[in-house]
């Protein structure tokens, strides 16, 4: 059964014909949204209320969950690498939509959850026991950061949209035997740090689960998730990470474009122009984080780190935006295709439900995209009032907020020009 035919064609973006919303309207709207919501927050909220909750222990690791991680870790890999040499391979979507798309809403219904399914995780914690060396044989490098992460969310991305060949199986079979002999390796190294600093990921869904407004700390408690959103960890990469997920997004909607797909492009010319994507979101946001007054060179250098979850409400917004209809109905497509060897269901039918209905996909993602660039907007709002001196408070913030509406109509703009 060839379910996964062009198993990367369109990620759900719909296009233009898919967005009834007029262009202007949305554009101006958001905007607005984005202005009323700065011009709101200077004149009544002029305290930080949004002080990060200080992190408590985390529990241990649910051994229950690691072996459903286990068993679906063999399952999707034996799809994988023993079924056919076809996009229809199941592994190959199961990879691409439930894995890289599916890890966002996991992570904000479920939080840190990846941490409990990981499989590598699993043998690092069985290995530790044995050996008596649970955090490792050696000290994580901390001035690596997050670059391990960086790197591999690049290769992957890499991979997904900027390779000769995005569908080729063979492609992401080497790919992902590289990724778990890395993890296995750096992981038995370097002990949990590893997981939490280097997995691509692992560290991409510790960030969203920031996020979840139900689980804090790996406790289902219902919480405001701006309050536990500042307490992501900075270190170094952290910036470069974020532009990298949210710069990739950008780039596949803008490769979906006619104005790209009217072109002949070489790898080469898809590789630049994915990593200017990525440069360009991380440049912007480092200068205009740093666009203030009062504040000494050391603490303007830190001013990114400080302000960079401000990013995450976007990143995920987009995701939202661009992959929701990639998720839910090819989604179905990949669940089918896992389950065909059971013989289960006889007769699969997917259901489209996001695609037949146009009006209610296109204010969708119109709203993922607003909502995200408004809580970023909060959230950045209530560090700068931490972070700068009085006398810059507001304008010191000014050129963020441009950005912010400089990302919104970019997003926007890519999300119709499809």
């Amino acid at each position: 059964m060839h379910v996964l035919v062009g198993p990367l064609a369109g990620h759900g973006v719909g296009g233009s014909t898919d967005l009834p919303i007029p262009f202007l309207y949305a554009m101006v709207g958001a905007s607005w949204a984005l202005t009323i919501s700065f011009a709101v927050l200077a004149l009544a909220w002029r305290e930080p209320r949004l002080v990060g909750e200080s992190e408590g222990d985390v529990p241990a690791r649910r051994p229950w969950l690691a072996g459903v991680g286990l068993l679906l870790t063999a399952w999707v890999l034996g799809t994988l690498y023993l079924g056919p040499d076809e996009p229809g391979n199941g592994g190959l979507g199961a990879v691409y939509v439930l894995v890289w798309v599916g890890l966002v809403p996991l992570a904000l219904l479920a939080g840190h959850v990846w941490r409990d399914l990981s499989p590598w995780r699993t043998l690092q914690s069985v290995v530790g026991r044995l050996t008596g060396r649970p955090d490792g044989f050696a000290t994580y490098p901390e001035r690596l950061g997050y670059w391990p992460a960086v790197a591999g969310l690049f290769a992957f991305v890499w991979l997904e949209l900027a390779s000769p060949d995005p569908g080729s199986i063979d492609a992401l079979r080497l790919w992902v035997a590289l990724y778990a002999l890395v993890a296995v390796v750096a992981g038995l190294a370097f002990g949990p740090r590893w997981f939490e600093r280097g997995d691509p990921f692992d560290v991409y869904s510790a960030i969203v689960a920031r996020l979840s407004p139900f689980v804090r700390d790996g406790r289902w408690v219902l919480h405001n998730p701006l309050r536990t959103l500042p307490t992501l960890p900075v270190a170094p990469g952290l910036v470069a990470l974020l532009a990298t997920l949210l710069g990739s997004t950008a780039y596949d909607s803008f490769s979906a474009s006619e104005f790209w797909q009217s072109r002949t492009v070489d790898g080469a010319q898809r590789t630049l122009t994915l990593l200017a994507f990525c440069v360009v979101v991380a440049l912007l946001f480092q200068l205009a984080s740093r666009a203030t007054g009062g504040v000494s060179g050391r603490e303007r250098a830190a001013l990114p780190g400080a302000l960079a979850h401000s990013l995450v409400p976007i990143v995920v917004g987009y995701v939202f935006a661009h992959y929701l209809t990639y998720l839910v109905e090819k989604g179905q497509v990949v669940l089918f295709a896992l389950l065909e060897p059971t013989g289960w269901p006889a007769d699969p039918s997917v259901s489209y439900v996001l695609s037949t209905h146009t009006s209610t996909l296109a204010g969708l993602k119109v709203a993922f995209v607003v909502a995200g660039h408004v809580l970023a907007v909060v959230a950045a709002h209530d560090r700068a009032l931490v972070l700068l001196p009085k006398a810059h408070r507001l304008s010191g913030q000014l050129a963020m907020l441009v950005l912010m509406v400089a990302y919104t109509f970019t997003g926007l703009f890519l999300l119709f020009s499809v």
